[in-house]
């Protein structure tokens, strides 16, 4: 990513496009297999009583908190010749696939020593993902100034995302099976699709331009409160967290839904299917939707929809297997609408911010995005653990089957249908807050869609620009744009134009 501002760049090219958007195997694996067959893995295959299973799962998102925000610090600061992102993704492929591999491994350990070595390696995991994720997720929003541009960008990555998802959702559980050893073999073997995924980007960026200022001021400290004090970031934020939430809970329900109340285990495969398939076909729709209903209503939309498919699965007990599939492609529309939209919008946020602050501060928003996010995708896993708990869902391992009590077979079907649908609810309720609109931000930014006059906010609200350069009256602004359009025999920060 070279790092001289360009002025003002719409477009961005199909090359760069396909480079970003294959570190997206990277998100969509990590994400996917730990929330979906890690709780499973313990609880079934390592006998981790599923109370104490599900604190495992959440513990080490408690120090995401410190390592994400860090992370994204350290990137807004970072000077180098490949610009201040990439070299984070090339740190995060030295610590994930080794350490993701190794949570799988499969120790001869059950109960509490077995939990107590999962939950040691899926940290040091998290730490390897938060090296790559929060740079990696800042990167957009430096890459192109237009509203609509930038979700045209994340259409790509969202359909190799929904390609990731189907690979760790069909593949993973076929390769795991219910053995220690299928688990081991599947650990390997995604740890190695994750290398090849993070070295693929680094690479495939190496001309993503960049229009954002050199890098921020102040401390880490100065910029935890900025973050804090933009509403649009906050209330963004907390509609994400909902979704996430809901959809973490949903996938940690997944396996136990399939086993218990389809009776049929290879079902998960299917049920993946079906919740990736719409993915992979919707994309354009809901960039053209995203148009013209705004991202808000998108939004609203396809929260809508998820929600509405998770109440339907309730009536799988009378109208079968099937019928659980279709409800399942309900959801999967609406969750392809919600991770395309919660991206760009978050995008759109850091646009703004450094529009209005003239500093590069994504990597602080996408740190604390990003902790929030891995924190609340653990919490489904451990909310449903919670949820199996109160049914009396008996853990065990393949050598002693058990039958499980009536009240865990409603446990699991509540589980995966009212309680995600509940808060995903609650998400689409906060949608109605957020105000970040093409017209609000294009009018602070300068972006397209908007007249000069209108792109000319003045003093310490506004960046504009005129032909690439910027055009505010506060000193402060002026020099820290300034360093953003500088040309690279300037000053020391030129040396980052140079592509690795």
């Amino acid at each position: 990513m070279v790092s001289t501002a360009t002025p003002s760049p719409s477009k961005v090219s199909l090359g760069v496009r396909l480079g970003y958007a294959v570190g997206s195997f990277c998100t969509a694996n990590f994400a996917t297999i730990p929330g979906l067959l890690l709780l499973f893995y313990m609880t079934n295959v390592l006998a981790v009583p599923a109370g104490l299973a599900g604190v495992v799962l959440f513990l080490p998102k408690a120090w995401d908190l410190i390592a994400n925000t860090m992370v994204g610090r350290w990137s807004d600061r970072t000077v180098s010749r490949w610009g201040p992102r990439r070299p984070w993704l090339l740190a995060g492929a030295a610590v994930l696939p080794v350490s993701f591999a190794l949570v799988f491994a499969g120790p001869p350990l059950t109960g509490a020593p077995a939990a107590a070595y999962v939950g040691l390696t899926f940290l040091l995991a998290t730490t390897g993902y938060a090296l790559y994720e929060v740079p990696y997720k800042a990167m957009p929003a430096e890459m192109t100034t237009d509203y609509h541009e930038r979700t045209s960008l994340l259409q790509w990555r969202m359909v190799l995302i929904a390609v990731g998802i189907a690979m760790s959702g069909i593949l993973a559980p076929a390769i795991a099976g219910d053995t220690a050893d299928g688990y081991r073999t599947m650990g390997i073997s995604f740890g190695v699709i994750l290398l090849v995924a993070m070295l693929a980007s680094f690479f495939g960026t190496a001309r993503a331009p960049f229009t954002a200022p050199q890098k921020s001021e102040g401390t880490l400290r100065e910029q935890l409160a900025a973050a804090r004090t933009s509403k649009q970031f906050l209330w963004l934020l907390g509609l994400s967290s909902a979704q996430t939430l809901g959809a973490g809970v949903m996938l940690a329900g997944a396996p136990y839904f399939a086993a218990y109340s389809l009776d049929d285990t290879s079902a998960t495969t299917t049920l993946f299917a079906a919740l990736v398939g719409p993915m992979l076909v919707t994309m354009p729709l809901w960039v053209w939707l995203a148009r013209k209903l705004d991202k808000r209503g998108a939004m609203i939309l396809s929260g809508s929809l998820f929600t509405g498919g998770a109440l339907l699965i309730l009536a799988t007990p009378a109208l079968g297997e099937l019928y659980a599939h279709l409800c399942v492609m309900i959801v999967g529309v609406g969750y392809a609408g919600l991770q395309l939209l919660q991206f760009s919008m978050l995008a759109d946020v850091i646009a703004h911010d450094g529009a209005v602050s003239g500093e590069r501060r994504g990597g602080v928003f996408t740190g604390l995005w990003t902790a929030v996010e891995n924190a609340v995708t653990a919490l489904g896993a451990t909310a449903y653990g919670w949820v199996l708990s109160a049914g009396g869902f008996v853990s065990s391992d393949p050598e002693h089957p058990v039958t499980q009590p009536g009240s865990a077979h409603v446990a699991v079907m509540i589980g995966v249908t009212v309680v995600p649908a509940l808060i995903t609810f609650a998400g689409v309720l906060m949608t109605l807050r957020y105000d970040l609109t093409a017209d609000r931000l294009a009018a602070v930014t300068g972006g397209a869609g908007t007249t000069p006059s209108a792109a000319a906010v003045s003093g310490a609200e506004t960046a504009g620009k005129d032909g690439g350069q910027p055009d505010v009256s506060d000193a402060h602004h002026r020099e820290a744009v300034g360093r953003a359009v500088t040309s690279p025999g300037d000053d020391q920060e030129g040396d980052q134009s140079e592509d690795g």
